[in-house]
């Protein structure tokens, strides 16, 4: 018979096995020095681990539409902040202040955005190293409501 240990070694090895969900800092996918204001209108969200999505979109001064997709902290830490999976209604119009990504894709880091009810809060990463970041779930930009 096998001995608890060479059993509890093999269940400590089958589990490290399990690939686990990559997370990125803010600067392996988004640039610092390139900050975006985005207005437009909420098309669709995904509410999911371990980032969340939604996607807006915004027409420029010609009249032109581009359709943004703006990354989010996880659910649980914008649930934290008082953000409810309701607050982004599909044709709700919210405010985006936040950095493009790198590749210049229309992918944007949502740091500070305004909610159709006028609320303003902190979208990013808890210490994911971007603008804003102290660490906490409410981070550091002003102006966000804690």
């Amino acid at each position: 018979m096998k001995s608890p240990s060479a059993l509890l070694l093999a269940l400590a090895l089958s589990l490290s096995a399990v690939p686990a969900y990559a997370h990125h800092s803010f600067a392996a996918e988004f640039d610092g020095a390139k900050p975006v204001r985005l207005v437009g209108k909420i098309t669709r969200v995904e509410w999911t681990n371990p980032h969340t999505y939604f996607y807006l979109d915004v027409v420029d001064a010609q009249g032109k539409v581009t359709n943004w997709s703006v990354e989010g902290a996880s659910p649980g830490a914008l649930s934290r902040r008082g953000w409810k999976r309701e607050d982004l209604k599909i044709g709700g119009k919210v405010i985006v202040e936040g950095y493009r990504a790198k590749n210049g894709s229309n992918l944007a880091d949502g740091r500070l955005v305004t909610l159709p009810d006028g609320r303003k809060v902190y979208g990013g990463s808890p210490g994911d190293g971007g603008p804003g970041d102290d660490g906490t779930d409410h981070g550091s930009l002003p102006g966000t409501s804690k």
